[in-house]
Protein backbone atom coordinates (compact mmCIF):
# COMPACT_ATOMS: atom_id res chain seq x y z
CA UNK A 1 0.00 0.00 0.00
CA UNK A 2 1.52 3.80 -0.50
CA UNK A 3 2.14 5.77 1.98
CA UNK A 4 2.21 9.87 1.99
CA UNK A 5 5.06 11.44 4.41
CA UNK A 6 2.86 14.18 5.06
CA UNK A 7 6.07 15.55 7.68
CA UNK A 8 9.00 15.16 9.08
CA UNK A 9 9.40 15.89 12.48
CA UNK A 10 12.45 16.01 14.62
CA UNK A 11 13.02 13.68 18.30
CA UNK A 12 15.12 14.18 20.65
CA UNK A 13 17.32 12.01 19.12
CA UNK A 14 19.60 14.00 16.48
CA UNK A 15 19.35 10.16 14.45
CA UNK A 16 16.22 9.68 14.23
CA UNK A 17 12.98 11.55 12.80
CA UNK A 18 9.53 10.88 12.89
CA UNK A 19 7.47 10.60 9.72
CA UNK A 20 3.70 11.33 9.89
CA UNK A 21 2.54 9.34 7.46
CA UNK A 22 -0.90 8.72 5.51
CA UNK A 23 -2.83 6.40 5.88
CA UNK A 24 -2.20 4.55 9.06
CA UNK A 25 0.99 2.21 8.37
CA UNK A 26 -0.01 -0.41 10.76
CA UNK A 27 -2.54 -1.79 13.28
CA UNK A 28 0.24 -2.93 16.11
CA UNK A 29 3.43 -1.26 16.27
CA UNK A 30 6.14 -2.87 15.69
CA UNK A 31 10.39 -2.13 15.32
CA UNK A 32 13.34 -3.62 13.88
CA UNK A 33 17.09 -3.20 14.73
CA UNK A 34 18.54 -3.99 11.63
CA UNK A 35 17.67 -5.05 8.08
CA UNK A 36 17.16 -9.00 9.11
CA UNK A 37 14.77 -8.27 11.84
CA UNK A 38 12.77 -6.45 8.82
CA UNK A 39 13.23 -9.59 6.10
CA UNK A 40 9.10 -10.57 6.46
CA UNK A 41 7.98 -6.48 6.50
CA UNK A 42 7.74 -4.94 3.16
CA UNK A 43 7.67 -1.58 4.64
CA UNK A 44 10.07 -1.84 6.59
CA UNK A 45 12.42 -3.48 4.15
CA UNK A 46 12.28 -0.73 1.87
CA UNK A 47 12.77 1.58 4.72
CA UNK A 48 16.09 -0.46 5.64
CA UNK A 49 16.98 -0.26 1.59
CA UNK A 50 17.55 3.49 2.18
CA UNK A 51 21.40 4.35 2.67
CA UNK A 52 22.16 5.04 6.11
CA UNK A 53 19.18 3.59 7.97
CA UNK A 54 19.87 2.11 11.39
CA UNK A 55 16.85 1.31 12.56
CA UNK A 56 12.73 1.82 11.97
CA UNK A 57 9.54 1.90 14.49
CA UNK A 58 6.76 1.75 12.49
CA UNK A 59 3.53 2.67 14.45
CA UNK A 60 -0.03 3.39 14.35
CA UNK A 61 0.06 6.98 12.85
CA UNK A 62 3.93 7.21 12.24
CA UNK A 63 7.10 6.23 11.05
CA UNK A 64 10.32 6.84 13.19
CA UNK A 65 13.36 6.15 10.96
CA UNK A 66 16.82 6.11 12.77
CA UNK A 67 20.27 6.80 11.02
CA UNK A 68 23.99 6.16 11.42
CA UNK A 69 25.50 9.24 12.90
CA UNK A 70 27.37 10.13 9.54
CA UNK A 71 24.10 9.95 6.85
CA UNK A 72 22.64 12.63 5.94
CA UNK A 73 18.69 13.54 6.41
CA UNK A 74 18.26 15.25 3.13
CA UNK A 75 19.03 11.91 1.43
CA UNK A 76 17.12 9.94 3.95
CA UNK A 77 14.21 12.42 3.76
CA UNK A 78 14.33 11.93 0.55
CA UNK A 79 13.85 8.06 0.01
CA UNK A 80 11.49 8.05 2.74
CA UNK A 81 9.38 10.73 1.13
CA UNK A 82 9.49 8.33 -2.07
Amino acid sequence: MPYRVTSFEPTPNPNAIKCAVDPSPTSAPRSYFNADQAAGDELARALFAIQGVTNVLIHTAFITVGKSPDARWPAIKKGVGG
